[in-house]
């Protein structure tokens, strides 16, 4: 069945592990860290890959490398094998498994590590990864199998990438009583971008907020947790999350309700690859745990 791909030298398990580690890495240099000797391995391993297959499969980018066409669709290939090899091994040695979630700083820290960090769950065989992503990088890390699962905001995801719904939640305009007495005072400033604002740029741009459209802010941060703490002096205003919003914050703020942002539901998805699900027979069960216990999370 497989006597052609056999037929002549060049195609190994090794080399295809370094092809993938070096994609991923972005360059050859940071995949070797640095050592010279693997460098030059990588070099020889890759180029022994494009004879083997007579294509070219990486392309000099900036001050590193990138897959061509023909190389995303190997690394894919190579990918999705690797993943199952390993799998595999990890079942025959009764190794416990791990997976990697991707979501913002502000879902990781208000959801998911209180889910993660529940006593019953740490009981259970599986151990966990957080990471920080933004939805295009958790999208393109889904389709590459470098990210186990990650929880975007956008609507729409590409194939055959799957999502499940895991809560709503609303912005709220949070502006001192400092700054100003009335919502219809604060408004008027925010409309005419003259309200000096703090704003997560990094959670807000996954949002796609046309209200924000040319507005200059005060401060730049990157999460909405950072910009709770930032308007503690009572001299800034800012958007969160409804759910971020703590009772005792209200009575130095106005919790500000405009049209343009009442009339945007913002939904978190939990989103996963299916070969993920037919590679690894833990991780439906890891999905099923994750929707379950952050739906319940956001309920609460």
């Amino acid at each position: 069945m497989f006597l052609k791909l056999f037929a002549a030298s060049g195609l190994s398990l090794d080399r295809l592990r370094s092809f993938v580690e070096v994609g991923a890495a972005g360059s050859i240099a940071k995949a070797a860290n640095g050592d010279s000797v693997r460098q030059s391995q990588y070099s020889r391993q890759i180029k022994e890959l494009e004879d083997f297959f007579s294509i070219k499969l990486i392309e000099r980018h900036g001050k590193g490398v990138r897959f061509t066409a023909n190389g995303k669709e190997l690394a894919r290939i190579s990918r999705f094998f690797l993943l199952g090899l390993s799998n595999f091994q990890r079942g025959c040695l009764a190794e416990q498994q791990a997976f990697q979630i991707g979501a913002s700083a502000t879902f990781i820290r208000h959801f998911l590590l209180p889910v993660l960090s529940d006593s019953r769950i740490i009981k259970h065989d599986m151990h966990y990864v957080t990471e920080i992503a933004t939805d295009d990088e958790i999208e393109r890390r889904l389709h590459d199998l470098t990210l186990d699962f990650g929880v975007i905001n956008r609507s729409t995801i590409s194939r055959p990438l799957q999502t499940r719904e895991l809560g709503k939640w609303k912005l709220r305009l949070l502006v001192p009583k400092a700054l100003h007495r009335t919502e219809a005072s604060a408004v008027q400033a925010f409309n005419e971008r003259q309200l000096p604002l703090i704003l997560a740029r990094s959670e807000l741009d996954m949002l796609d907020l046309a209200v924000l459209k040319d507005y200059d802010p005060h401060l730049v941060c990157d999460s909405f947790l950072e910009a709770l703490v930032a308007i503690e002096g009572h001299r800034v205003a800012t958007l969160v999350p409804d759910f971020l919003v703590p009772a005792q914050t209200l009575k130095a703020f106005l919790q500000v309700r405009m049209p343009p942002l009442d009339s945007q539901d913002c939904r978190y998805r939990l989103a996963w690859n299916p070969r993920l699900l037919r590679l690894n027979p833990h991780a439906t069960r890891t999905r099923d745990f994750l929707a379950e216990s952050l739906m319940r999370r956001f309920r609460a």
